[in-house]
Formats: structure tokens, C-alpha cells, sequence
């Protein structure tokens, strides 16, 4: 078949297997191009496992640790497998072909295709582990599901998007028609912000977390870490005073307390605060569309602006294993200080009230971010023949 993206608002709804993996093979290529960042000393991470290692920052994540150091990597995720007539999820793809280049190049890589909030996929987890990794290091909780489902009542719980107290008017893009207009969200109620911490707080990573301690498979010295988005003054009504700022402030609890628990270990628990980047999930946010677009602009045109790989390749050096690790005053790992340097966020906010529907090509880069989103799925990435009869169907060994 000729595969094509098929975009239904915010979700592209089919993938292209090549698309994915030479967007993957572009990843492993800049990492390997900047090994002098990368310390191979017994700091360094050897045995690394990565929940929600298939797209976006997860991915990244998995691509750094496996070819910038060599580590070993378990990854976990939940992703559509193809069938003859439809194709199978980014993740899928982006995953089979991680492994490929990570047995490829000698290195040990096994995945999990499951629910990874459940009790099952812990297990798999530590049995894995258990059998031929050696004890973690490394744990990366990187997981942006909209629901979850609690692994002890079986009870589901849905994530919303929405302010606290009142409601929210702002600016908005609709990515489909390129038209600008505004959108009102109504406010939260206390039951969808206590869903919304349930599925996108630190539940589940100290869950994770436990699961691993008293199968005594974490190592001396291990590092866990959670990611998240801040950002600044033009998107805090939707990430800050809102449902998904308790979800954040939920995250920082989980990370004190993990810090207390895993102090026997010498081990460290923190949240790191990353730069907005186009992801299924971002791409979902009312108002983050057009201010990636603006941003985009701004930071190419400053020189500054990265992409999950070029972040988690600074994350890594500059701050897990960097004896002097960038931190805030809540022991937050901060690899997003250029998207926030005061200059750069006040060309933002002075380009934003200007942004009509008729400029929005002249004011922002709305075309960048229409190839990031594309790219997500494994389309327009170089190389690549989209013309071509192209079979959906890609193996994989997922556990």
C-alpha cells in the first residue's frame, strides 16, 4: 500500500514503518556524533529501564542511554501492533526499530508491549531484570497516558485538561484549518482534578519504584527520574492553576518522598522540568500548538532550539551524570533554561496578541511545526520513498 498521513485533528491515525525508523536512526546518529559528551566510568549508567520508552522524550531517553553509553535498556510501553490491511502505532514502529539498531550494534535491548500501570507488567519487568540485566541503575518514568486504570481496584481513571476556579478564554490555533481564533475552557471539577492527579501524578512511578526496591533489584547509587513541563507565563493557566499543575505538584511530592526512600540505596529521585517539543500529548494542549509555532521561530532564529533528542542528550550530560547537575530550589533537574531565558519568552509574548490567521506564516513557524508533528509518525523525514508500495507489517519481538 501507499501510506499517507491520515491527521483527524491533534492525532495522526496511521504511521510509516520506514518514516519511523529512519527518524529513529536520526536520533542514534546525533548521539553517536557527540560520544565525547558521554562519560563511560562506573558513574555511568549500565543497566537502564525506560517506562514509556516509544515516542517522544521516552524514546530519546532509551536512544541516549543505549548509544551514548552502552547501557542495557528494558523498555515499556503499550503500543498497536500492525495488520496486513492497517499500520501498527508510531511507538511500534519506533520501537521494533530501536531494537534492530541496538542488536545491530551489540547491545542488549528487550521491550514490554503492555499495560505498564498494572501489577503484571511490574513483574515482567523485574523478572527480566532478574534474569539477564543485572540490577537498574536507571529508572525513567516517562508515561503520558490519558487514563489509567488503578492496578488494585480495576477502577479507570480519566486525565482533563482544564483551569481551577475559573474559566479560561484565550488565543488558540486550530491546526487542521490554520485558523486563529479564541477558546473558553470551562473549569475543573474537584473530581477531574483528583482523576487527573490519580492518572498524571506520581502514583505510579512510587509504585514502580516499590515494585523494584523489595524485588531488591535497584543498585547502589540509582537514579530515577520523572519528566515534566512548566514553561512560562503564556501557558501556566493550562499547565499551572489547572488539572495538570496538581498532577505536577503531585509529581514534586513523589519526588521528595522517593528521595527519603531510596536514601539507603545512596540513590536520587527528581523531577526533570523539560523544553516544549511537538508530542501526541502536547499537540492536545489548548493554546500549546500556537505557542510551539511562535517558539519555534523565536529559538531558530536564536540558535537555540532542540528537539527530545538534542534535550535528553543535554539532560543526561549536564545534569544525571554531571558533577555539577543544574537544579531549582525544589530539586528539579532544569533542562529547559533556554526555551526560558527572559529575552526569549518576551519575544513570544510580544509576537502572540499579534498572531492572526492571515499572518500566522509571516509571525510564526507554523510549517516547522507541522513537519515535527509529521515526524512523529514517520513522515517527511528524509531519505524516505513515501511514493512506494510499502508494507505495514513489521516484526517484533515484544515480551
Amino acid at each position: 500500500m501507499i501510506i499517507s498521513p491520515k491527521v483527524r485533528g491533534f492525532i495522526c491515525i496511521n504511521a510509516h514503518p520506514q518514516g519511523c525508523a529512519a527518524n529513529v536512526q536520526e536520533q542514534i546518529d546525533h548521539i553517536k556524533s557527540n560520544a565525547n559528551l558521554f562519560s563511560n566510568d562506573e558513574s555511568s549508567p549500565k543497566n537502564v529501564l525506560v517506562i514509556g520508552s516509544s515516542t517522544g522524550y521516552g524514546l530519546a531517553s532509551r536512544i541516549t542511554a543505549a548509544f551514548g553509553y552502552g547501557a542495557k535498556t528494558l523498555g515499556l510501553f503499550f503500543e498497536k501492533p500492525p495488520t496486513e490491511r492497517k499500520t501498527g502505532s508510531a511507538g511500534y514502529y519506533n520501537s521494533a526499530a530501536f531494537e534492530d539498531a541496538a542488536k545491530s550494534a551489540g547491545l542488549y535491548a528487550k521491550s514490554i508491549n503492555g499495560d505498564a500501570f498494572s501489577h503484571e507488567a511490574k513483574q515482567k519487568a523485574i523478572d527480566i531484570i532478574k534474569a539477564d540485566m543485572g540490577k537498574i541503575d536507571l529508572v525513567i518514568y516517562s508515561l503520558a497516558s490519558p487514563r489509567r486504570q488503578d492496578p488494585d481496584s480495576g477502577e479507570v481513571f480519566s486525565s482533563t485538561l482544564k483551569p481551577i476556579g475559573e474559566s479560561y478564554t484565550a488565543k488558540n490555533l486550530n491546526t487542521d484549518t490554520k485558523v486563529v481564533g479564541e477558546m473558553t475552557v470551562e473549569p475543573a471539577s474537584d473530581e477531574e482534578i483528583a482523576t487527573t492527579v490519580k492518572v498524571m501524578g506520581g502514583e505510579d512511578w512510587q509504585l514502580w519504584i516499590d515494585a523494584l526496591s523489595k524485588a531488591d533489584v535497584l543498585a547502589d547509587g540509582v537514579k530515577t527520574v520523572a519528566y515534566t513541563y512548566l514553561g512560562e507565563k503564556l501557558t501556566w493557566p493550562i499547565y499551572g492553576h489547572a488539572t495538570i499543575g496538581k498532577a505536577k505538584e503531585d509529581l514534586d511530592r513523589a519526588a521528595t518522598q522517593l528521595r527519603e526512600q531510596l536514601k539507603p540505596l545512596n540513590g536520587a529521585a527528581n523531577v526533570s522540568v523539560l523544553k516544549a517539543v511537538v508530542t501526541q500529548a502536547s499537540s492536545a494542549i489548548p493554546v500549546m500548538p500556537l505557542y510551539l509555532a511562535i517558539l519555534f521561530k523565536v529559538m531558530q532564529e536564536e540558535g537555540t532550539h532542540e528537539g527530545c533528542i538534542e534535550q535528553l542528550k543535554r539532560l543526561f550530560a549536564e545534569c544525571l551524570y554531571s558533577d555539577t547537575p543544574r537544579l531549582d530550589d525544589i530539586q528539579r533537574l532544569r533542562v529547559d533554561d533556554l526555551e526560558l531565558q527572559p529575552e526569549t519568552q518576551q519575544k513570544v509574548e510580544a509576537i502572540w496578541p499579534q498572531v492572526t490567521s492571515e499572518n500566522l506564516d509571516e509571525l510564526t513557524d507554523f510549517a516547522l511545526y507541522q513537519r515535527e508533528f509529521l515526524r512523529l509518525f514517520g513522515f517527511g523525514v528524509a531519505g524516505v520513498d513515501y511514493d512506494a508500495d510499502t508494507s505495514p507489517m513489521v516484526s517484533a519481538d515484544f515480551l
